[in-house]
């Protein structure tokens, strides 16, 4: 009932196991606190937290227009109603250097377990666009050292995130991996890898955990668990999948009632009201309320 049992600290602790278990993690992305509570429910491992949806739910592009307060605050929503650790996209770390530490302080105080940084220029831009541009060698390392300097919970993941790959090629991607681990990544997201065996060449080149983003319309192929596990992945993410569904599905509804003058079809479709209170855990809600407000007002019985 309300929300998580579980300690933001017990969750970063789970997060660490899970990535050192050696059985690939399937964090899929969140669109509100409710679909977290749905995606625990399904048994996956992990909770997502996209920019790109944190800034689609405002109406804006993913290209850095959120605010720290913003991503804190909504994030902080989605983690605390799962058991399970989130993972969030803190963009650039929203400033320079001491900005980054202050945004992992303030990931931290929202129960989060994890976040990554990233290595493009401000204003950013999806990594799976054209036209990315990103911050030399120290200045990405710089941003990385501070978020690891500002943590005060040592089990906080720091994971970097390099867009360099779509820039400078697959070498490059490597020898930033390499350096972003050196100024004290936890793990790193190499974004935009194109096949297997870029994954397989990241793997290679650093001794952390490695992410791979299987976002839809994008640079890499839609590759399986299975596959991804093959070349070393530890941590699969679908950040916009779930939004893209429900916003598909929230455009063809709205056309059927244009079209039809009633919601009637599409009945069939639709969570239902005893899944949704299941969900929301109703009943226990229903139990408690009943259990402290069981009293009569004076003068209304005889």
């Amino acid at each position: 009932m309300l929300y998580s049992q579980t300690t933001a600290e017990a969750k970063r602790k789970d997060l660490r196991a899970k990535l050192a278990s050696g059985t690939i993690q399937r964090f899929p992305g969140a669109l509100n606190p409710l679909s977290a509570k749905l995606i625990e429910d399904k048994g996956f491992d992990g909770i997502y937290i996209s920019g790109a949806v944190l800034a689609a739910d405002l109406g804006l592009p993913d290209i850095g227009l959120t605010t720290l307060t913003e991503v804190a605050t909504r994030a902080g929503q989605i983690a605390r109603m799962s058991e399970l650790p989130a993972l969030v996209d803190a963009d650039t770390g929203f400033g320079e250097p001491m900005n980054v530490a202050r945004t992992i302080q303030e990931l931290e105080n929202a129960g989060l377990a994890g976040a990554h940084i990233e290595d493009q220029i401000n204003p950013k831009r999806c990594g799976h666009l054209d036209g990315k541009a990103v911050v030399d060698m120290d200045t990405a390392a710089k941003r990385i050292r501070a978020a690891v300097e500002g943590r005060r919970d040592e089990n906080f993941l720091i994971m970097a995130r390099t867009d360099i790959r779509a820039v400078d090629g697959l070498a490059a991607a490597k020898d930033r991996a390499r350096a972003l681990v050196d100024a004290g990544a936890d793990a790193i997201f190499p974004e935009a890898m194109a096949t297997l065996e870029e994954f397989a060449a990241i793997r290679e080149a650093v001794d952390v955990p490695i992410l791979a983003n299987m976002t839809e319309f994008g640079k890499s192929e839609l590759f399986t668990v299975d596959q991804l596990d093959s070349v070393g992945v530890n941590m699969v993410i679908y950040p916009v999948t779930l939004l893209r569904i429900a916003m598909g599905a929230v455009e063809a509804g709205l056309d059927t009632i244009n079209a039809q003058g009633t919601q009637g079809d599409l009945v069939e479709s639709m969570q239902t009201r005893a899944r949704l209170y299941e969900l929301v855990d109703y009943e226990n809600y229903n139990s408690f309320d009943n259990s402290v407000f069981n009293f009569q007002v004076p003068g209304t019985h005889r």
